[in-house]
Parts: C-alpha cells; structure tokens; sequence
C-alpha cells in the first residue's frame, strides 16, 4: 500500500481497454470502434478527434461530451470521489484526458466560455502533467 503525502485520495487508475486498443492497431476507422464500444471513453475521444479533422465541430462536440460522459461512469466504478488525480502516466486514463480536450477545443469553438475555462481546470487538476495540447484555451479571445 502506498502512502498519500498530499492527503487527498489515491489517484484513479481506469482499467485497461483491451479489445478498443486491438481495433486501434488493425486500423479500424474511429466512428467504427465508438459504435463497437460505446462504453469506451478512447473510442469517443477518437471519434471527437476525428470529426475535428473533418470540419465537423458539433460532431466532435457531441462525441467528446458523450466520451466525457461514459468517462465519469468509469470513473466512478473505479473508486473516483468527484476529485483527485487521473494521472495520464497511466495508459487507460488517456481517453478520459483526450475526452476533457476535444470537449474544451469544441467549446471554444462554438464560444462556451465557462465550459472552455471548467475543463482547461479539470484536466490541469486531473493530471498536471499530461501530454495534452491545449493550445485551444489560450488561442484567439472566443469574442
């Protein structure tokens, strides 16, 4: 058993995905592998990803809010108290973390503010030193 010298909870470690990570390396397309997995917060943060590449910005909004959705559910099945860390060291946490992204990038997008501020803090609290690219939150004012 580790000891916690920050006092807050231990970090949430998301059990691994075994069967999306097999569709990633045969090259299944995104939109594919969230239909195949709908539970799988890698899969909608693939697909959010995805339809960003595409132009399609209320479609990755609505795949990274679903993904970030299925992701509290997980989290909460894996001892998460609302708070603490989701350290992105941690392989399986990546798609909660990409989730948080495309959903903070699509919300600048379409100029939710209070959004775009309550994820860029969610993710910085969840994991302080992920590999995220969070450009979306200090580019052009959304006015």
């Amino acid at each position: 058993m580790s000891i916690n010298l920050l006092g807050g909870p231990e970090p949430t470690l998301l059990p691994a995905d075994v069967a999306v990570n097999q569709e990633i390396a045969a090259g299944t397309n995104a939109y594919q592998i969230a239909t195949k997995f709908p539970a799988a917060p890698l899969a909608w943060a693939l697909a959010a990803n995805l339809a960003w590449q595409e132009k399609e910005v209320l479609k990755s909004y609505a795949f990274a809010r679903v993904g970030y959705h299925r992701s509290l559910d997980l989290l909460r099945k894996s001892g998460w108290k609302g708070h603490g860390l989701v350290p992105w060291s941690h392989e399986p946490n990546c798609g909660f973390l990409m989730c948080l992204n495309a959903l903070g990038r699509a919300a600048k997008s379409i100029g939710e503010t209070d959004e775009v501020e309550r994820i860029y803090q969610f993710i910085q609290d969840s994991s302080p030193s992920h590999e995220l690219d969070l450009s979306w939150f200090s580019a052009a004012p959304l006015r």
